[in-house]
Order: C-alpha cells, then sequence, then structure tokens
C-alpha cells in the first residue's frame, strides 16, 4: 500500500509557505492504519528494547499501537504540566523559539532501553530533547522512528548519533 497516498497535504498551513502532513486521513481508513503500524512494527523486530516511548501528541497514537502490537510497555513524554507526579523537564529551540518536554522520573531506570516514536521527525529538535529526558533517567535509546520524515529540514543530522528509522519521505 502507497500510505504516503494515504496523507493529506494542506499547503500554506498553519502559516504561509508550510506544506502540512495531515495524518488523520491516515487514520481513518482502517487498513492504511494497520499497514502503517505494520510498516512500523516490522524494522523493529532487529533492536532489543523494553519500552516504546511516544512524543506528545501524535506519537502516542503510533506509540501505543506498538506497544501493544509489540508486547511492549509505553511511556509519554508530554507538555509542561501535563503529568502528575514528579517529572524531569527539557528546553529545547525551535525555528522561532523554544518549548519543553517533560517525563515522569520514575517511567525510567537505568539500563531500559527504549525506541522513540513520532509521527514526523522535521528539524529533530523535539526528538534530541526525548533523548535527553530518557539518558538524563539512565535510560538508553535503541532508535527513534517516524512515519513521516522531511528530509529537506535535515532532522536526521540533529540525530545522527542514533539509528533512524522513517516509513514515508517528503522531500520539502
Amino acid at each position: 500500500m502507497d500510505l504516503k497516498s494515504k496523507i493529506r497535504v494542506i499547503e500554506d498551513y498553519p502559516e504561509e509557505g508550510i506544506s502540512f502532513k495531515d495524518i488523520t486521513t491516515l487514520l481513518k481508513d482502517r487498513e492504511a492504519f494497520r499497514e502503517a503500524i505494520d510498516e512500523l512494527a516490522r524494522p523493529l523486530e532487529k533492536y532489543d528494547f523494553d519500552y516504546i516511548v511516544g512524543i506528545e501528541s501524535r506519537g502516542f497514537i503510533f506509540g501505543a499501537a506498538l506497544a501493544d502490537r509489540l508486547n511492549k510497555g509505553f511511556i509519554p513524554i508530554r507538555k509542561p504540566g501535563k503529568l502528575p507526579g514528579n517529572t524531569k523537564k527539557v528546553s529545547y529551540d525551535l525555528e522561532y523559539g523554544s518549548s519543553e518536554l517533560e517525563m515522569h522520573e520514575d517511567s525510567i531506570k537505568e539500563g531500559d532501553k527504549v525506541i522513540i516514536i513520532d509521527d514526523l521527525v522535521a528539524t529533530g529538535g523535539s526528538a534530541k530533547a526525548a533523548a535527553e529526558l530518557i539518558e538524563g533517567l539512565g535510560g538508553e535509546v535503541s532508535a527513534f522512528e517516524f512515519l513521516i520524515e522531511l528530509t529537506s529540514l535535515e532532522g536526521k543530522a540533529v540525530l545522527e548519533d542514533y539509528d533512524i528509522i522513517s516509513i514515508v519521505k517528503y522531500h520539502h
């Protein structure tokens, strides 16, 4: 199945010059969603890991489904103020400004191995921040996986020290 054909592209959203990749069309198509999870699960068979970590919010969709499919636990990384327990926080730069991510301090213990999942990698900032959170708690990142990679934004360069898996690639 051509998963790229199931992703709607909306030009000039959320602002002029942006070509937004809308996964809601893929998600509502049950065969396409199942195929996406199959495509994401397949390359993970060669990795040793304990947990799937999903980055808020669309990383939750794919991460939770993959965790269930692969019989692994799921750990969320959230925007600040969304988790009730003691958290660890990391800041990262965006194209215009900065943002933060956090996770529960007790989510990861020394030596836990994880796969970090998100729907899309663009500049790699949020993914790199997620790795910093995991490693700051003593965990190891076995690989990153993304449904979509925007190759022209070179997010892979920011994550060059890690294995990167992406299923659908756009060059703009």
